[in-house]
Formats: structure tokens, sequence, C-alpha cells
């Protein structure tokens, strides 16, 4: 069993979530079981798969999690600039947010294909 708190795509993801809650909440009330409501979802979903793979077995299988958590995150990417384009997020926020999740999505992505780089020849598929 891997620890997910040693990570720092788990940290990133951790940081993302508290800021995407923060920024969520200056939403309109309109919104709450629509994008604010999505954009939780896909921001709490991106760590809680880091860790559920990290409890994981099998390399295969954590892997996928973390391919999960990259879905997730690039979700959310795409709900915020939507936030942003229909003005729901002040500036500053969108600075910091949009920062933090590339940087998310550039060390998941790296953790991703170091794993894949590690897995036997025999079980890589052939192109």
């Amino acid at each position: 069993m891997r620890d997910h708190t040693k990570l720092r795509a788990f940290a990133l993801a951790d940081e993302v979530a508290v800021l995407v809650y923060r920024i969520t909440r200056m939403f309109p009330k309109d919104e709450i079981y629509g994008l604010t409501s999505q954009m939780r979802r896909a921001a709490v979903s991106v760590s809680s798969n880091i860790v559920e793979g990290c409890a994981r077995e099998s390399q295969t299988e954590y892997l996928r999690f973390l391919e999960i958590a990259f879905g997730s995150l690039r979700e959310l990417h795409y709900q915020y600039g939507l936030a942003q384009r229909l003005g729901y997020a002040d500036e500053f926020a969108v600075t910091e947010c949009e920062l933090k999740m590339l940087e998310a999505e550039k060390v998941l992505g790296a953790l991703m294909r170091s794993m894949r780089s590690k897995k036997p020849k025999n079980l890589q598929p052939t192109a």
C-alpha cells in the first residue's frame, strides 16, 4: 500500500479542491445544482481517486485510478474555463486556481508516464 500523503500530485489535487470550494462559494445561487456541484465533485474526484489508487495492491489498478484522477482534473479545467467565461469567478481566483490546476496536470501526468515506463515489457501494448 502506498502513502498518498507523500505524493506531490495528491497535495496539489487537495489544494485545487480547497480552491474550487472557495471559488464556487461566490457562484450564483441558481448554479448550486449545476456548475457549482459539477466542479466540486470533479475537484474531490481528483484527490479521491489518487487516494483510492494508492490503496490498491496492483500497479495496473493504481495506474488506472491515476488515469481517472487525471480525467477528472481535465474535466474540472474545462468547467473552470466555462465558469470564467460566464463571469462567475474573480480574476485573482482565476489565476491562482488556473496555475494550480496546470501544475497538478503536469505532476500527475509525469507520475503516470513514470509508472507506464516501469511496466514489464510483455505487459505493454504493441503499437
